[in-house]
């Protein structure tokens, strides 16, 4: 695939020098964010935000034959979100491929002569058949039971607050504000934080989700903290 400005990428963080971010983009190529394009305002401690091995979502800001610039505070919560899932879907097909394979190297390269491994996966988990001319009978039998389970197994919800605290504490606040058990936290940039839970039933996942969410608000105003759910 042929990067360009504006795409955006998954990526891993290498090193940090200087006021310098450097990292391997999943597509190859090598790239550096400046201090500035992490984070908006002041960075108090730049591993809140990157520290070597972390994976990243960045946006391209210009590419050269070598490497590309790159942003991590351009970057939208939907945008991150989206890349995330992709990556996460293409690892997933990764594994499957490889629990039912020895030859699982060359099916990837196959496959990628025509599709994007995550959007593959998509379209596979509606229509089966994709997989026949890729696989045997018995790794395509295998492939089909085990993507069978996986649907079968947990439903996940998410939703996004935003939360910001002003108080000289702001940061220990915000911690302890977001210490909600039975869900996960993942931060998004711009005060943005997912909230995730999963379950059997969606309505549990949900109902997780929306407990923690209350939780939060409440804790919120006791730290006079600003609390604000996306719809």
């Amino acid at each position: 695939m042929a990067l360009k400005e504006n795409d955006i990428i998954m990526c891993t963080v290498k090193k940090v020098e200087g006021t310098t971010v450097f990292v391997e983009a999943d597509e190859g190529i090598s790239g550096s964010i400046v201090f500035s394009e992490i984070a908006a305002g002041r960075i108090r401690n730049i591993r809140e935000y990157v520290h070597p091995n972390k994976k990243i979502v960045c946006k391209i800001l210009k590419i050269y034959p070598d490497h590309a610039e790159l942003s991590l505070r351009r970057v939208t919560g939907k945008e991150r979100e989206e890349i995330q899932q992709r990556y996460k879907n293409q690892k997933i097909l990764e594994n499957m491929l490889k629990a039912i394979s020895s030859e699982y190297e060359k099916i990837i390269s196959k496959i990628k002569e025509k599709y994007e491994l995550w959007d593959f996966f998509n379209q596979v988990r509606e229509d089966h058949s994709l997989l026949e001319k890729y696989l045997k009978k018995i790794e395509y039998d295998s492939f089909v039971k085990s993507l069978s389970e996986k649907q079968d197994k947990e439903k996940i919800v998410k939703k996004i607050v935003i939360l910001k605290s002003d108080s000289e504490t702001g940061l220990e606040d915000i911690k302890e504000i977001l210490n909600i058990k039975n869900v996960s936290m993942h931060y998004l940039g711009s005060s943005q934080f997912m909230i995730e839970a999963k379950a059997r039933e969606y309505k549990q996942a949900e109902n997780l989700v929306d407990s923690a969410i209350k939780r939060i608000e409440s804790k919120a105003k006791e730290k006079k903290a600003i609390f604000e759910l996306k719809e």
